[in-house]
């Protein structure tokens, strides 16, 4: 279940930031399906914070998920929808050195059926958006 399209590493780049695209629902609502990602590499990664990370069992792919709790060995992890599962719950804590960066900030590309003068406002309004760290996430992980 790919959760990121495209990826400009950034360990060794020139710039601490890269773009990303995701895909997948597990991160709905904070990330849709084609949402764009500004992602800062090597960031400081606190409890909250939309992560991306490589997959602890398939390491060429790339997930976006929340950091929930700091364990021993790494973070646990979790996605904001808890119907699309791929998070720690299926397999654990991610080591540090698997996680790469923190998104910083996402866009909302336009959709084709939004033609009506209100819905391109509303989407004027919604497209670019930091994306800011939920505090709540370890009381999730308290409630599972």
């Amino acid at each position: 279940m790919p959760e990121l399209s495209q990826e400009t590493e950034g360990r060794g780049a020139v710039l601490p930031f890269g773009l990303a695209e995701v895909t997948g629902p597990s991160m709905v609502p904070t990330l849709r399906h084609g949402d764009q990602l500004v992602v800062q590499w090597g960031a400081r990664i606190r409890p909250g914070d939309v992560l991306v990370l490589r997959h602890p069992f398939q390491q060429d792919l790339l997930v976006v998920k929340r950091a929930a709790q700091r364990r021993d060995g790494g973070w646990w992890v979790l996605g904001d929808n808890p119907y699309a599962g791929g998070d720690s719950t299926d397999y654990g804590t991610v080591p540090d050195e698997l996680v790469l960066g923190r998104v910083r900030f996402r866009y909302r590309p336009r959709r084709p059926d939004q033609r009506s003068p209100f819905a391109a406002v509303r989407w004027a309004l919604s497209a670019a958006r930091p994306v800011l760290s939920d505090r709540s996430a370890s009381r999730r992980l308290r409630a599972r």
